[in-house]
């Protein structure tokens, strides 16, 4: 029990039986013990070092010290070893950071390939940051693998007081686990808001580096690291915008009736650009059958007999 103190479990043993017995002396704790009178002795010699026991009185019996006097300046010693260690390891932590910034600094962007690559920097980003981590994730749930990377990482992070804030897509909310997910972040202290339509997959650390896509189409191919200031200050003004824009994370917020949702006023858009339901589908995160059908509810909502008098009649009521 008291091993993380130093004490030996027969240390231990003879300092519990000389509180309860405080008028035993070596060779009556040895025999009270079934102990060699040595290993008695030798136990006594390491209770005295670490001022657990001492001489009291002419005689020169052995008495144990309080536990709340001896344990407690033990206790002491070793919180201020561990707290010691601790800014050691944070220091470590910046040498790390300054070593890897200043090995970086002439690169303006580098390739990474592979999306496993791309999960391992991540890693590397989220163990060194110390700010603030900021991310745009389009599409609807996530895959399990990519949440079980996220999790410890997230956390770890929260717990070293890491801003974390996310854009989810709002057809991630009919995705149970990727709520749960999502939600289990949040009770950690993550931040997280939801739009109709996600610009692009994104990840910003402590607002020097930027993670985005090779090809948006295909992020299973890797990711830009970008730290050119001029390019992930836009970056972030673009987080920030929609960020203002996202509903945050539990119930929807209210509007007026009979007024489109964020999601519906994001597909007459996309319609009105000339999209189709596959690609407005790709936009949204949603199957085509779902884009489909959310079309109907607007039209019958409009009381329109086709999407173009959808369009023209959402228009006019200042809906687009």
């Amino acid at each position: 029990m008291l091993e993380a103190l130093g004490l030996s479990q027969v240390n231990e043993l003879v300092y519990r039986v000389m509180l309860a017995n405080p008028t035993l002396d070596a060779s009556q704790l040895a025999a009270h013990l079934g102990f060699d009178r040595s290993q008695v002795h030798e136990a006594l010699d390491v209770l005295s070092d670490m001022a657990l026991v001492r001489l009291d009185g002419p005689d020169g019996a052995v008495r144990a010290v309080r536990p709340q006097t001896g344990l407690g300046a033990l206790l002491a010693r070793v919180e201020a070893d561990i707290a010691a260690r601790q800014h050691q390891i944070e220091a470590v932590r910046a040498t790390i950071a300054n070593l890897a910034s200043t090995h970086e600094q002439h690169e303006v962007a580098v390739r990474i390939e592979g999306i496993e690559a791309v999960r391992d920097r991540l890693a590397e980003l989220a163990s060194i940051a110390t700010v603030e981590c900021l991310s745009f994730t389009p599409g609807g749930a996530q895959p399990a693998d990519t949440r079980q990377a996220e999790a410890p990482l997230n956390a770890a992070a929260l717990e070293r007081s890491v801003r974390i804030r996310n854009v989810y897509q709002d057809s991630f909310r009919k995705d149970p686990a990727t709520l749960a997910h999502a939600r289990q972040m949040a009770a950690l202290g993550s931040e997280s808001r939801t739009v109709p339509t996600v610009p692009m997959r994104m990840v910003i650390v402590d607002r020097t580096t930027a993670l985005t896509p090779i090809d948006p189409a295909e992020p299973h191919l890797g990711a830009l690291e970008i730290r050119s200031s001029g390019i992930v200050t836009g970056l972030l003004a673009l987080f920030e915008q929609v960020w203002q824009q996202g509903a945050p994370l539990g119930d929807p917020p209210a509007r007026p009736s009979g007024a489109p949702t964020a999601q519906e006023k994001a597909l007459l858009l996309l319609f009105a650009d000339g999209h189709t339901d596959e690609s407005a589908a790709r936009q949204l995160g949603l199957s085509p059958r779902s884009i489909q059908r959310l079309m109907n509810v607007l039209t019958e909502r409009l009381q329109a007999s086709s999407r173009f008098q959808a369009g023209v009649e959402a228009a006019r009521r200042g809906w687009i």
